[in-house]
């Protein structure tokens, strides 16, 4: 399965390109079956739906997200969740 993932962390990202739903429809358009989205400032780090969707995820699933910033806000916390994963 063909899973999405948003985030917006900021009110700024809803008006500049990176909207829920400018993201929502770069999902779809690459075959996202099934979408989960955040929307909380960025000095959170909880991501309720993040989490769920993890909890969802398969080997032979595939996780689309419009730039990496979306899913991991550092280095390391990317490399901590391909590691999850």
């Amino acid at each position: 399965m063909f899973f999405g993932y948003a985030r917006v962390s900021t009110r700024g990202q809803m008006t500049d390109g990176n909207s829920l739903e400018v993201q929502e429809k770069q999902l779809k358009e690459n075959g996202a079956q099934e979408i989960f989205t955040d929307s909380f400032t960025g000095t959170k780090f909880n991501s309720p739906q993040l989490d769920l969707l993890l909890g969802k995820l398969k080997s032979e699933d595939t996780l689309i997200v419009t730039k990496l910033d979306r899913v991991a806000r550092s280095l390391s916390q990317g490399s901590t969740l391909i590691n999850f994963v």
